[in-house]
Formats: structure tokens, sequence, C-alpha cells
């Protein structure tokens, strides 16, 4: 039996390959845009004690920061996209580091410029503010001082600071303890090979037609967090502890609140969430009775939730044929869009297929002056790669929009609206290939993708925010997070969202202390926020007319010109209000009703 394996980066075509000349045409250019920026790290030593100087000085020091991040954003992205294409490339990964270590000197040599600021009487801030010479940075500024709060004295400031290691050391043990320590065995799949259990595996045994696979690697993956739950309790509870000391230190009502801040998002939008998929989850607990049934099995556990209902619809594309089809999905978006996104992906935009070394995964890589690079690892027999190049594709064409309508300062869109062009081109894409569906299983089986993406996205998000949420308050009211009482507040959310007919195996109330989401807490509520967003646009969108494609464009092309909520809003979603998540649950009660219907 011959074994296949994975072509040399040098051995694949380079018609398969991204062309990063947008960035650099070749390393040499790049070591020579790396020096002479290397030389301008001294200029911002020229600025210190001058911000309020006046207008002029100001905005010539605002100017020069800016150039310099434009410059340093296509070294970085060029050292970074090297890398990927063959991780064990030494000089490749030379270029990174050489750039991480210029990034770290650069930002020491202008680590006066925020504190400075902040420090300028209010009064000559407004002055300055006002001269036509600042008006670019004015919208930088605001956004700047609105931090004066929670802002501290220079001493102050400087022993905060100091702290940087020390409060990263639960989030770095639970890394290390996570991912290097943790060892899980070997387990037998359902081909019969011996594989050994990771983090990585264990998705791809989740997703086993086989029950007994299932199961079998559940328990035994479970079992480590088991023998380890004291030691994973005291980093989670630590880290948790971080976070309410900085919210305090800084003069936030909370914690959340001190997360939300920097989007100027309100806790609302938060509290909406939570309360909107508790009011639906009678709908999620009626679609897991479906999947029990559908699946023929009398009790339904975690270990059946992901894989797929139908397991054996068969669909081969080719990049061409993917990219033909995504073309047709998102001729809503109009000419424009589509004639730039053909171009890039016929062209040479996308690194295409796995070569040995190279990163795995997949991803979009957008900068203001390069073309908007897309890292694939496509495999022509599996559908859900179709899905990851029209996702990336949308990451992509919302960088390209921004980039071209916003200038620098202005172009890089927040984390909060970051998944919803990609999500929306998701959408577009299954409401073609439901059209497109040539018999009932295989409609069937795009139903069931999107009620699974939807619960993953949407409720188990909301679920891990909820769990945050309490937390968080409880070591604000100084209540002990030790293990049970970590596992008995898990638990309670684990019976509500799954349902009373759902086995809640005992080991998964330990899942709270492996999600590493939870060291960068109020995070995870972005990804259901940004996926009911893009339902809810994409439903406007295919139901609307000329006025909600522009709408939609207009927020493509806004950048981080206003605050996440006011793109939305104008683009015809309201995150302050219930309305849009309750939309998207609404689609997930229907879509579990046809799917019932059709198997």
């Amino acid at each position: 039996m011959t074994t296949e394996t994975l072509p040399a980066r040098t051995d694949v075509n380079p018609a398969y390959c991204w062309d990063l000349s947008s960035l650099f045409p070749n390393d040499q250019a790049w070591e020579t845009e790396f020096k002479k920026l290397e030389e301008q790290i001294a200029v911002f030593e020229t600025y210190r004690g001058r911000l309020a100087e006046s207008a002029t000085v100001l905005a010539e020091a605002l100017a020069f920061d800016s150039d310099f991040d434009r410059r340093a954003e296509r070294i970085g992205t060029y050292a970074f996209l090297k890398t990927t294409e063959d991780q064990g490339d030494s000089h490749s990964q030379g270029m990174k580091m050489r750039f991480q270590n210029l990034a770290v000197r650069a930002g020491q040599a202008a680590s006066f410029m925020r504190p400075e600021l902040l420090s300028v009487d209010e009064g000559r801030m407004s002055q300055l503010m006002d001269d036509e010479t600042l008006s670019l940075y004015r919208l930088q500024l605001e956004r700047l001082l609105r931090y004066r709060p929670h802002t501290l004295s220079d001493s102050e400031e400087r022993l905060l600071a100091m702290q940087g290691e020390m409060a990263s050391a639960a989030s770095n043990a639970f890394r290390q303890l996570n991912d290097a320590d943790l060892r899980f065995g070997e387990i037998e799949d359902h081909h019969g090979r011996k594989i050994e259990l990771s983090h990585a595996t264990f998705g791809q045994l989740l997703i086993s037609p086989d029950r007994k696979v299932r199961r079998k690697a559940f328990h035994q993956y479970y079992q480590q967090f088991s023998q380890h739950e004291n030691t994973l309790a005291a980093t989670l509870g630590g880290n948790i502890q971080r976070d309410v000391y900085y919210a305090r230190a800084r003069n936030y009502e909370s914690s959340l609140q001190s997360s939300l801040f920097p989007d100027n998002v309100p806790v609302d939008v938060y509290d909406n969430l939570i309360a909107a998929v508790r009011d639906s989850l009678p709908n999620v607990h009626h679609y897991l009775d479906v999947r029990r049934r559908k699946m023929g099995i009398d009790k339904i556990h975690h270990y059946d939730t992901y894989v797929p209902i139908l397991s054996d619809i068969k669909k081969h594309h080719s990049w061409e044929e993917a990219v033909a089809v995504i073309l047709e999905s998102l001729a809503p978006l109009g000419s424009e869009y589509l004639g730039v996104l053909e171009e890039g992906l016929r062209g040479r935009w996308s690194d295409r297929y796995p070569n040995r070394g190279k990163q795995s995964g997949a991803f979009s890589c957008g900068t203001f002056d390069a073309d908007p690079y897309i890292l694939m690892n496509f495999k022509e027999e599996v559908l859900n790669d179709v899905f990851t190049l029209t996702h990336e594709a949308g990451h992509s064409m919302h960088s390209w929009h921004s980039a071209r309508h916003q200038p620098f300062e202005y172009y890089n869109y927040t984390i909060f609206v970051a998944e919803v062009a990609s999500t929306f081109n998701e959408q577009l894409l299954t409401d073609h290939l439901l059209k497109h569906a040539t018999d009932d299983n295989e409609r069937a089986y795009l139903i069931n993708n999107e009620l699974d993406g939807i619960r993953a996205t949407v409720v188990r998000q909301t679920m891990f925010a909820e769990f945050e949420k309490i937390t968080h308050e409880m070591a604000e009211a100084g209540e002990p997070l030790t293990v049970k009482a970590f596992r008995s507040v898990y638990r309670e959310l684990l019976d509500a969202y799954f349902g009373p007919d759902f086995v809640v195996d005992e080991e998964l109330e330990r899942e709270c202390f492996r999600i590493p989401h939870f060291y960068r807490a109020f995070y995870v509520y972005k990804y259901a926020t940004g996926l009911s967003a893009a339902v809810a646009l994409s439903r406007r969108v295919l139901e609307g007319g000329p006025q909600e494609l522009d709408d939609y464009l207009q927020f493509l092309s806004g950048g981080c010109s206003k605050d996440p909520l006011d793109l939305l809003r104008d683009a015809g979603v309201d995150m302050t209000s219930p309305e849009p998540v309750a939309t998207t649950l609404k689609r997930f009660k229907t879509l579990t009703e046809e799917l019932d219907s059709l198997i």
C-alpha cells in the first residue's frame, strides 16, 4: 500500500499559489523597506513633550505615526504570509521574528503618545481639535479621549503596566497544561485505525458515523479534564479575578462594561442576546429531538450533536467549480463585487491547496495597500471547503471595500463586525444551494448544515457568554470560584440550553475548564451577534432592492469610520434590539420544521 504524501512547497504549481507582489516583489525588496522603517523609529522621540505645542505639530506627529503603521502593516503581513507557506522555512521565520522585534521597539518608542495626549488639559485639547489641520484625526482623538475617566496617574499607570507578565500567568498556565501537558492516549476510529486522541482529532472523532467511536472519544477525552479539574478551576478563577481587578482599577462599573467599552457597546446588547436565545430554547430542544429521532437513537448525548444526520451525501467541486458556484450565489451583490472577487479567486489572491509544512485551516488577510489574500487547504471532495472559501472571500471583500473607501486611519474594521461579511456570504451560498438541490436528501443535508451552524454559533456561544457573565458577577460579589461552583453553574446552563430530554453526561460539566476563549473574557458573544446580523442583512438584501444592496455595500466600505453598532444600524440592522437574534432563531425554527418533514 502506498502512502499519499503532500508535495513540497517548491513542487506546487505557482498558478495555485498566491502572488505576494502587491506587498513586495521579493524578499530583497522587503529587506530594503525593513531597514528604512527601522531607521524611522528614532523619529518618534522628536515629538515627545511637544504634542500639545500646536495643532500643526500634533498633526505631524499623528501623520508620522499613521504612516509608520501603514508601512509596518505591509512588512509584517508579508513576513507572516511567507511563514504560512512552509512553517519549517527558517528564513521566513527569521523575517517574522525580526519584524516582531521591530514592532516591539517601535511600540516602546511611541508609548509616550497616548498618556501625553490624555494628560493635555481638556480646554487645550478642545482648542487643538477645533483646528482644521486635525480634521482627519478628530475621530481618532475623540475615541482616545473617551478613555480619560479610565486612565490613572502616571505612577499608577506605570504600576499597572509592570503587572503585564504577572497578569497573564493564569492564562499561560492553562495553555501549557491544555496544549502541552495533557495526553489523551490513542483511540481506534471507524476505519479500525489507531490514532492519537488530541484536541484536533477529538473534533474529527465527534463526526464519526460510528456512535461507539464518538462515545469512547468523548469519555476518554474528558477523563483528562476530570483528573486536572482543581488546577483548571484555579487557572480559570485566577483569570476571572484578573479581569475584575483591572476593571475596578480603571473605574469601570463591572468587568463586562470594561470589555464592551472599546466598541462603545452598551451592556443591554449583551443581555438582549442572552434573553433572546433563552426565549427560543424550546426550538433548540425541538431540533435536538428531531436529530435524535432521525438518527434512530433512544437518548441523545452531546457526542451525538456534531455528526451530520445524513452523512452519505457526496459532492465534488474542483477549485474552478467552487468559484463558479460561489459567484453564482453572490450575484445579488452586483457586478463590481463579482468582478473584483472573480479576478481575485481565479487569479492569485488565494493559496489554494495543502503542501508539506503549510499552515492548516484557512484565513483571510487584508491590508490597506495590497490584495486581500486568502489561505486555503482546499479539498475537492469536502463541501464544507466551498463554504470556507466563500466565508474567507467575504472577509477579503470587506477589506477590499474598506481600503478603497476609507483613509488608512479608519479602514480596519473591528472584531465586532468582522464576522458579518463572511457569514453573510455563507447565507447566500446556502440559499443558492437550497434552490438548486437535486432531491430531498440533498436539501435536508444543507438544512442540517445551517441548523448546526446556527446552534454552534448563536446558541452555544451565547451559553458560553452567559457562563462568563455569571462567573464574573460571582467574583465581583466575593463568591468563591471553586471546582464545585464552576461545575454547578455550568450544569445549570447545560440543563437549560439542551433541555429536559437531553442526557447531560457528568463529564460535560467540565467542558467549562477546556474553553480557551474563557481566557479572553466577553469575546464569544461577538460570534453570536455577528451571525445574527449576517442572517438579518442577507434576508434584507435577498428580499429587497437597490437601496438594501447599497446599504450593505456601504457597510462593507465603512471600515471603522463609525462605531460598530452605528455601521450595522445604517446597513439596516439594530443590534441594540433583540430582533436580529430573534429573526435568526425564528429561521432556526422554520428550518427545523422543514428538516423534520423531509427525512
